[in-house]
């Protein structure tokens, strides 16, 4: 009776965080925040944000994220504005506009020594100039200069996004906070902690194809204005007069449950003699069992920095998680520093075994660098080969000590049939480093936000380790040609994972895309056909989430060795000029009309700016088209699995004791890794 009270006090609590839509905005004071950066030691006062507008419009398969503000220089002499944004997921910076005084300047993507050679000489000439760079995976940088005297400077910047939905759940995070990752940067600059001095205001509109059960923002219950327009349509604003840049911005909506498994696909095709582009979302609805033998779980804890005065509350937790798992099942636990070591070897939730780990986590002392692959190493040691084995990463994936070359990590990775599982922790997380990791297993990785709802992350991926998973899994086009794909060899498909496909197709007319899998052995094959348009200018965004796509496959396969440096480079810095994307290679100058004509520059992200917003004013002003291509003839039979309140039909079901053992203890392993930065920040 005690346990059953239990285990309905921890579903209710579950399913009460993972409520969608959660929106905070104020962080504790030792966190750095994303904003204006000055000079360490710099006497003059810092540059003021005078006010901060994030729109965002999530629209079917993408997000685009408009960014406003407003920045004020105190001092009586003019100076530079630096702004240091963390790099979103898969984001691909677009546009740059700044307005000050009378001039308005807009952006255009060139390779980077170029870009920053201009902006430099510009600057030099006391020219009015702008700079977009990428550094690295950590931040975007906007420079502004100059900001005159006692004066004000408007900055605006957009990027696109594909939408994240994962067993019914969609979400969309705004980063503020900085991750705290990027020493050399710390070793120079100051980030300014003062509050925007006037408004802070989010406006989110959500325009699903799919009707949306439930919204809410916890904590801001009284301050966000909430409307519902239609089942799938909703606005959302939140005004924080004086608040702090720091702390992330995170959007969740729940899709309605019974949802059917589909295929949709957003084409764009300017005209018939230039090639399409698509973007293919497939929400596979198939019946994947939860795993009822034995299962074999390996929690990989990065413990770098301090721990203190955490290592308790993890112990107590830990006992109460491990003493409701299955006796079928095994766990242990590796931690890592400087070095990792096996802080608990395979075992059952004896009362014995419960009381050595709790013994064993109580006396762990942490401290030192970030040491990734000596931890996974440990974790893919003495694998039984005949048991369903996972392993559990997380992290803030800054790899610091011992083996930090992805080429090594994605060699380890390939020798051993796991399932993988990484948690990136906070914003200038290193995804590179995911990527080639999921890339060698199949494996499936996502963002932590240091302020998201931790546990409704690790509710969406229970389902992930609990149940089976498609084997060797491939996408093939036939009919129209089809090249230049992306994420169509994911390898393997998780329960409730919504895989995005991008491509590019010459003509219009028939094409049939086959899924190519293996469940349990046996082979499963599900087949769609559908129609490229001749022409489609709906989307043209679509054109940079895919030449972002292909960017992201060309890193992978540098930092792998399949792909030479040099290669890599020429690609990067091609598809970054004539997409118009700000990448490793590429930055975006901004200047005014006249200079650009003077230097001979082509204004290839005007045109391609001038596209993009007359497409969105008319989706703004229509209903939300759907572009499911297999409603006729559904490609799957069963619903798309969902997170729900239990019960069937395609739902996440009751929550089982094991279930609640898999998210208990990845809660207390990232709660804890997450204080302990708050508290001391990484080592």
């Amino acid at each position: 009776m005690r346990l059953h009270s239990s285990l309905d006090r921890l579903r209710a609590f579950f399913f009460a965080v993972a409520s969608p839509l959660a929106v905070v905005l104020c962080g504790p004071a030792e966190l750095s925040a994303g904003g204006t950066l000055t000079p360490l030691g710099s006497p003059r006062q810092p540059i003021q944000i005078r006010s901060h507008q994030v729109n965002v419009t999530l629209n079917n398969g993408f997000a685009q994220t408009e960014v406003l503000q407003t920045f004020f220089n105190p001092n009586p002499t003019e100076l530079e504005a630096i702004y240091a944004f963390p790099v979103p997921k898969s984001a691909s910076l677009s546009a740059v506009t700044i307005v000050t005084g009378e001039k308005t300047l807009q952006g255009e993507v060139l390779p980077k020594a170029e870009a920053e050679k201009t902006y430099a000489e510009e600057k030099a000439a006391g020219n009015d100039a702008g700079l977009a760079t990428k550094e690295a995976f950590q931040t975007y940088q906007f420079r502004v200069s100059p900001v005159r005297a006692n004066a004000e400077v408007q900055l605006r910047f957009t990027y696109y996004q594909p939408l994240e939905i994962d067993s019914g759940i969609g979400r969309y995070v705004y980063p503020l906070e900085e991750g705290g990752t990027d020493e050399v940067a710390k070793s120079f600059w100051q980030p300014v902690h003062n509050p925007v001095q006037g408004q802070l205001l989010f406006n989110v509109e959500l325009k699903s194809a799919w009707p949306v059960d439930d919204v809410r923002v916890p904590g801001f219950e009284n301050a966000a204005v909430i409307n519902k327009i239609d089942a799938g349509h909703y606005r959302v604003a939140l005004d924080r007069p004086g608040a702090k840049l720091d702390r992330d911005f995170v959007f969740y909506y729940r899709l309605s449950d019974k949802l059917p498994g589909r295929v949709e696909v957003i084409p764009y095709r300017a005209s018939k003699d230039k090639p399409g582009t698509f973007m293919m979302v497939v929400t596979p609805g198939i019946d994947l069992k939860p795993i009822t033998q034995g299962a074999d779980y390996t929690y990989v804890l990065d413990i770098s920095g301090s721990m203190q005065g955490k290592i308790a509350t993890l112990a107590s937790g830990v006992s109460q998680a491990i003493g409701q798992m299955r006796p079928t099942d095994r766990f242990r636990i590796v931690t890592f520093s400087d070095q990792a070591r096996l802080a608990q070897d395979w075992t059952a939730a004896t009362p014995e075994n419960v009381k050595l780990a709790v013994d064993l986590l109580t006396k762990l002392q942490p401290q030192g660098g970030t040491n990734i692959y000596s931890g996974l190493e440990i974790a893919l040691r003495g694998l039984d080969a005949d048991r369903a084995s996972s392993v559990v990463l997380v992290t803030d994936g800054v790899t610091n000590q011992g083996v930090t070359d992805p080429r090594a990590f994605h060699a380890l990775l390939k020798k051993n049939d796991v399932r993988f599982f990484g948690f990136l922790m906070g914003n200038n997380a290193n995804w590179p480093l995911l990527r080639v990791m999921a890339d060698a297993t199949g494996g499936f990785y996502a963002g932590v936000s240091n302020d998201d709802d931790i546990v409704g992350q690790l509710l969406l991926a229970k389902s992930k380790i609990a149940y089976e998973a498609l084997h060797d899994a491939s996408f093939k086009f036939t009919g129209a040609r089809v090249f230049d794909t992306t994420g169509d060899l994911p390898q393997k498909i998780y329960r409730g994972q919504q895989l995005v496909i991008f491509g590019r197709y010459e003509g219009a007319g028939r094409a049939t895309v086959t899924l190519q899998a293996k469940l349990t052995g046996e082979d499963k094959t599900y087949t769609t056909t559908f129609d490229f348009p001749e022409v489609d200018t709906d989307n043209p965004e679509i054109e940079r989430l895919w030449a972002l796509a292909q960017i992201e496959q060309i890193e992978t396969k540098e930092a792998i060795g399949n792909t030479p440096a040099n290669e890599a480079k020429d690609a990067i810095t091609g598809l970054g000029v004539n997409y118009q994307l700000v990448t490793d290679h590429t930055a975006m100058v901004v200047l005014d009309d006249t200079t650009f004509n003077k230097r001979g520059i082509e204004r290839r992200n005007q045109t391609r700016v001038a596209n993009e917003v007359a497409a969105q004013s008319i989706r703004a002003a229509a209903p939300v088209k759907t572009y499911q291509v297999d409603a006729a003839q559904p490609t799957y039979t069963a619903p798309a699995p969902h997170v729900s309140h239990g019960g069937g039909g395609g739902g996440g079901g009751a929550l089982t004791r094991d279930d609640i053992l898999k998210l208990a203890i990845l809660v207390l392993f990232i709660t804890a890794a997450q204080h302990s930065r708050r508290r001391q920040g990484r080592i």
